[in-house]
């Protein structure tokens, strides 16, 4: 049977993110890509998806894009069948997260998207895919198409991300758990707390790669995705209704 499956995207990036799996997992599935230009919350971008899925799918959830996944599933978890968490966290933000975002986000605004680009884009990259110049250039140009309002927006959403540690325990659907082992940013750690709270989850840690899984091992993912998609749904359900 078509599963339809919806890939979301995080902060600052498009359907550029999901590009590798998205055109391989089409093959044989009905797979949609989301981002999050227009939002400035949390709720509301996971609103935004729920209105645009069908009844039931699977999920999977990229950086702040896991982060809405996880707020679908609190909204509606019986119409989400699998899920999988890339890079991503669940809890609060930070004391000193504001601070620490604001700084780039008041430069973006002030001189537009191109100045805070780089900065922004290495510290998501392990070290060792740094000289890969080609995907370097993927992400530059996915980021210099977004602007300082939409980075203003999107980090707003993410400074008041609801706490989803409660939605783990929870989860009661197939659940891929992925990761970057030199994701600085999103830590291994943080994921397999995620992994040890979700019953029954899978965690994946991707060597020589960072934050941003999907573009730097892209075939390592792809292939763990196609294990997510190919596990049973619970309680029997297996098509969309």
């Amino acid at each position: 049977m078509v599963q339809t499956v919806c890939l979301l995207s995080g902060l600052l990036c498009d359907d550029t993110v999901w590009a590798t799996q998205a055109h391989a997992l089409r093959q044989n599935n009905d797979v949609r890509v989301m981002h999050f230009a227009g939002f400035d919350s949390i709720s509301a971008m996971a609103e935004h998806v729920l209105a645009n899925m069908p009844a039931r799918f699977s999920l999977a959830g990229h950086s702040m894009g896991g982060r809405v996944a996880l707020e679908v599933y609190r909204q509606a978890p019986e119409r989400v069948q699998k899920l999988a968490l890339l890079d991503t966290g669940y809890g609060p933000a930070a004391e000193d997260e504001a601070e620490k975002r604001g700084l780039l986000v008041r430069k973006a605004l002030t001189d537009g998207i191109d100045a805070i680009a780089e900065t922004w884009a290495c510290p998501m990259i392990a070290p060792c895919n740094l000289a890969d110049e080609e995907l370097l250039d993927r992400i530059l140009n996915m980021v210099g198409r977004m602007s300082g309002e939409i980075y203003a927006r999107q980090t707003k959403a993410l400074l008041t991300r609801p706490d989803a540690t409660p939605v783990l325990p929870g989860i009661d659907c197939p659940t891929l758990v992925l990761c970057g082992k030199q994701d600085t940013w999103s830590p291994p750690a943080r994921h397999e707390y995620m992994a040890a709270s979700i019953p029954g989850s899978i965690l994946r840690l991707v060597d020589d790669c960072g934050h941003m899984s999907p573009m730097e091992q892209p075939h390592e993912v792809l292939a763990s995705l196609e294990d997510w998609i190919a596990m049973t749904p619970h309680h029997g359900d297996k098509t969309n209704e």
